[in-house]
């Protein structure tokens, strides 16, 4: 095929002609990345240049875009709230099985409803693979559409009996300081077989967990839920043969959900797969439950869940529904100043020709299997409402591509599901961020996610009344250290200890950051917050708690309706929760708190900062900001 008619063919595909690179140019694609990601989203190249197969779309100008509008409560019309963040398998407390879990959520709920939060912030409670718990990132799940079942409170379920073995292996996990994911799977599990038997023949009869109650989410859940249950038996059964959890080590006869070995296997193992659509229902009663709690807790919002951008490429979800997957090419990023060489990230992407095709569109289903139980969503990387970074199979980061995906469709998708569980959506739209997508967000009434270190200008830290109203603003995620840990450099000298960045880079990082302590500071004085004494870069632990308390203020004076107060910042943790960018150097999603859950409100931190949020942010109080006709107005007073 010719250059001209290659070039003409990745534009009706929605495939950039070029990318960026470090230092803000754009550089044109190869004629190579071209084919790669035209493969990658099922192009055939020799059919697609015949116009008679209908193959290429015919080029059309841009229309005028109707952009639809999310769920919002009416009660944000006349107040700014707050919630707390975490990751639920972080919790420790005095019950659970070395593992935060729904029980823990639900008592969290009732904490933070205490407290006057509106909502707690989760990373994603997405499918894992359960045949190999060390998998453990909840960003590169097994399936979006399902619950990660480690997740289960045991000790909540009808029928569980202790025993002396039993208590003792989870008090040894109880009392590690990362989550043993290889222990906790194998005992809860071995837990959960055990209960088993008898919730099959029906002899455990309870209001809350009711038999017919399965039957019926195990009919509403149909081929999907069959088929994820499915990959899950025979994930074990692989990973016992030697072959792995994830599909693409398994023989070939079994790498199709719909070949002929899949059908024998499941007709032999019928009862285990009953068992894992069993687990499933029990994740989904124990988060029901959990949310229940929130909202009698007086959380407005209640939960509030994370969504990957994508799932594994040999998880449940890319072997259950191959046709609805990009198979060639993973989810990536571009070159740009802080990953010089870009990213692969190792996921894969819903085809843009699949992602809102059907009734049930594949992102229908996702972001519904999410909003039944929360009061928000947040999208991570909401860039890829409009373009995902492609990287072929085989090549570098740099021999990536954007590809368009049809955003007026997902926004419509969105409005229409959000209004269907009244849930409010927060699109996480940091990085490289395609030009006019944040104007598009708030149009749909999605909120922008605004990090106080990311907010500055060459003015140094914007002022608090600069923040967006329809904005959840905070001062550090997982990805982050806490913000005692980002004055004293912490995150520069783990980047440089990783082997992520250079010495010399390292070097001028940790004087940039000497300026950036210095505008924080200038920043808080502008609004008119306490400074404590002794605020040096070696400041002492207590200067530091003062500095979070003030941090925090300053976020709550935002018109920003949302504000995430982080529970690490709150137990004073030294650990951060991931560092982006190691795998085995570094044990992330994997630290847990060093405070107890029921010892949380002993923290100095917790009762500082979340008094500041009450002053800051009264509950049942208007604010200075309000909704009228669709658009956002500032208020005095």
């Amino acid at each position: 095929m010719k250059s001209a008619e290659l070039e003409k063919l990745a534009r009706r595909h929605g495939i950039s002609l070029t990318r960026p690179s470090p230092d803000n140019r754009e550089v044109a694609i190869s004629g190579e990345t071209k084919r790669k990601i035209l493969q990658a989203l099922k192009i055939d190249l020799p059919a697609a240049a015949d116009p008679g197969n209908g193959a290429p779309r015919r080029e059309l100008k841009p229309a005028a875009k109707k952009i639809a509008r999310s769920f919002l409560p009416d009660f944000l019309s006349g107040t700014r709230v707050w919630g707390v963040s975490l990751q639920l398998y972080e919790l420790r407390s005095a019950r659970n099985w070395g593992i935060g879990d729904f029980e823990d959520l639900s008592d969290m709920a009732d904490l933070a409803g205490s407290l006057g939060a509106d909502f707690i912030g989760l990373t994603p409670l997405h499918a894992p693979f359960l045949a190999d718990p060390d998998r453990c990132s909840p960003y590169e799940p097994s399936s979006r559409q399902h619950l990660n079942p480690l997740y289960i409170a045991i000790d909540r379920v009808p029928g569980f009996a202790s025993s002396p073995e039993l208590e003792q292996q989870w008090t040894n996990l109880r009392q590690t300081d990362l989550v043993d994911y290889i222990g906790v799977a194998q005992i809860k599990l071995r837990a959960l077989r055990d209960l088993w038997p008898a919730w099959r023949q029906r002899s455990v009869i309870d209001g809350a967990y009711d038999p017919a109650d399965f039957d019926a989410f195990a009919a509403q859940g149909g081929n999907s839920l069959r088929l994820h249950a499915l990959f899950e038996c025979l994930s074990f059964s692989m990973v016992e043969r030697g072959a792995g959890a994830g599909w693409h080590r398994w023989p070939a006869d079994f790498q199709r959900f719909d070949s002929a070995a899949v059908a024998e296997f499941e007709r032999g193992h019928a009862d285990d797969v009953r068992f894992h659509m069993w687990l499933q229902w029990l994740a989904h009663r124990q988060l029901t439950q959990a949310a229940d709690r929130a909202r009698k807790a007086g959380l407005r919002i209640g939960l509030y869940l994370d969504l990957a951008v994508g799932e594994a490429v040999d998880g449940s979800a890319t072997w259950s529904e191959p046709d609805t997957y990009i198979s060639k090419a993973t989810i990536g990023s571009p070159p740009d100043p802080f990953a010089v060489d870009g990213q692969d990230w190792h996921l894969a992407g819903y085809l843009p020709s699949a992602i809102a095709a059907g009734e049930m569109s594949p992102f229908r289903r996702m972001v519904s299997a999410a909003m039944r139980y929360a009061g928000a969503i947040r999208i991570d990387h909401a860039a890829a409402l409009r373009r995902l970074f492609l990287v072929p199979l085989g090549s570098r980061p740099d021999g990536g591509a954007y590809v368009r995906y049809p955003e007026e469709a997902l926004l419509q998708i969105l409005a229409e599901v959000s209004a269907e569980h009244r849930c409010l959506v927060i699109g996480e739209d940091l990085g490289l961020i395609p030009k006019g997508l944040q104007d598009d967000l708030a149009a749909a009434h999605i909120l922008s996610y605004r990090i106080l270190s990311y907010e500055q200008d060459e003015k140094g830290f914007k002022p608090a009344d600069v923040y967006p109203v329809l904005a959840l603003a905070c001062i550090s995620t997982h990805d982050h250290q806490t913000l005692a840990g980002w004055w004293r450099g912490a995150d520069i000298q783990a980047r440089c200890d990783h082997g992520i960045v250079p010495p010399d880079l390292t070097e001028r990082h940790l004087e940039h950051r000497k300026r950036e302590r210095s505008s924080l500071k200038a920043a808080l004085k502008t609004a008119d917050l306490d400074l404590p004494a002794g605020l040096t870069a070696r400041a002492s632990r207590e200067t530091l708690r003062e500095l979070t308390v003030s941090a925090y203020r300053f976020i709550a004076r935002t018109p920003s309706l949302l504000v995430a107060v982080r529970l690490a910042d709150l137990t004073d943790e030294k650990k951060p929760t991931n560092i982006p960018g190691t795998s085995d150097s570094y044990p992330n999603w994997r630290p847990k708190l060093s405070v107890l859950l029921e010892d949380m409100t002993s923290s100095p931190l917790l009762e500082r900062v979340t008094a500041a949020m009450r002053e800051e942010r009264p509950q049942n109080r208007l604010g200075r900001e309000r909704l009228e006709g669709g658009r956002i107005l500032n208020r005095q007073g």
